[in-house]
């Protein structure tokens, strides 16, 4: 396990080229630290699971650069959602229904899949430099809170570890990020998080 100051000048480049060849990066969010792997490398979102000792039944949320990018991953966009994601980028998670054929790293049970727009400068700088998207999971073990520096994610994260972690300074320390059920009429909050007035946009 390397680490990486974000402002190192070669960290973005470093981080990319290790997701590219199938690794994994911890990085930071605008909520916690999360672990990313391209979802173009299979082995790479299993290997997330077996740091986080994690159960598979559980899906791995994901980042994207653009809600353009949504056209790959999601069955439909309910117009009533273009409101919402008006939000991003920022903390709040959509769940989509999840078009056929995406990797069952990404869809739960139910068929759907969660998507948002990071609003943390390094983060989105991670996935929009990768051209693809990128798991958003917490980088602690499952069960555990989550950690807001990467001092907490590489005592936590020792074994299996992810191959780089960027360490982007304390986090926000506050709560995860909102997530919202958009295929179901009316939405429904799954999880309320930091975005505390989300019922005025549903």
């Amino acid at each position: 396990m390397r680490l990486l100051k974000a402002t190192d000048s070669a960290a973005l480049k470093e981080a990319v080229r290790v997701l590219k060849a199938g690794g994994v990066v911890a990085y930071p969010t605008e909520t916690s630290y999360g672990l990313g792997a391209s979802i173009e490398h299979l082995e790479a979102m299993s290997r997330i699971y077996l740091i986080k000792r994690r159960d598979t039944a559980l899906p791995l949320l994901v980042l994207i650069a653009e809600i353009s990018w949504l056209d790959d991953l999601v069955q439909e966009i309910p117009d009533e959602a273009h409101r919402l994601m008006t939000l991003w980028p920022g903390p709040l998670t959509l769940l989509f229904r999840a078009r056929p054929g995406l990797p069952f790293h990404l869809v739960g049970p139910d068929g759907l899949i969660g998507v948002r727009i990071s609003s943390h400068a390094f983060a989105h700088g991670l996935v929009t430099a990768l051209g693809r998207p990128l798991t958003a999971t917490s980088a602690n073990l499952h069960g555990l809170p989550a950690c807001h520096d990467a001092q907490e994610v590489m005592a936590q994260l020792r074994n299996p570890a992810p191959d780089l972690v960027v360490d982007g300074g304390r986090s926000s320390g506050g709560l995860p990020s909102t997530i919202v059920d958009v295929s179901v009429q009316p939405f429904r909050v799954v999880r309320k998080g930091v975005l505390g007035k989300i019922d005025l946009f549903l």
